[in-house]
């Protein structure tokens, strides 16, 4: 995370950007997601940090998500490469596909896998100057190994602007 932080500091330095732009902007919200092969249900933290290295074409998106269940803990941390769209000064839609790294530990036994997510990212700026908002990103997953998984969640959560 803190390689996009650097990544996106240096970017809008170098595009002399003006200071009220942010350097990155941190999601935090819940996650409610079905599984359709196991037929289950989970509601999760996620936490995320979104970064802009090429204005308008490129954002990034770097995300973890924890589901706690019975016997067993799921982390999933994606890494996400979105293309922007603003519809206006407060509202913003952003589509997005990547990888995910899956890391389970049930009844004992931990395994890792690979998998994809694609997702839709729609933010809401209650003013144009952007001090907070919020998101709503219904996303797509499907695990490559254990059982092919795959599975459905919108996020929500607000937005929070980090600023030099």
């Amino acid at each position: 995370m803190g390689f996009l932080l650097l990544c996106a500091g240096a970017t809008f330095a170098q595009q002399g950007k003006a200071a009220k732009e942010p350097i990155a902007i941190l999601e935090l919200g819940a996650a409610p997601s079905v599984g359709f092969t196991q037929h289950s249900f989970s509601m999760s933290p996620t936490m995320a940090v979104e970064v802009t290295p090429i204005e308008n074409w490129l954002e990034l998106e770097l995300g973890t998500t924890p589901t706690f269940e019975h016997r067993s803990t799921e982390w999933d941390t994606d890494l996400l490469f979105k293309k922007p769209w603003t519809l206006s000064k407060t509202v913003e839609v952003m589509f997005g596909v990547g990888p995910v790294w899956i890391h389970s530990r049930e009844n004992g036994a931990t395994a890792n896998f690979a998998g994809g997510e694609a997702a839709l990212d729609f933010m809401f700026w209650p003013s144009a100057k952007r001090r907070f908002g919020w998101y709503l990103e219904p996303a797509y997953q499907y695990n490559f190994g254990g059982g092919r998984d795959q599975s459905f969640s919108v996020s929500v959560g607000l937005l929070i602007p980090v600023r030099r």
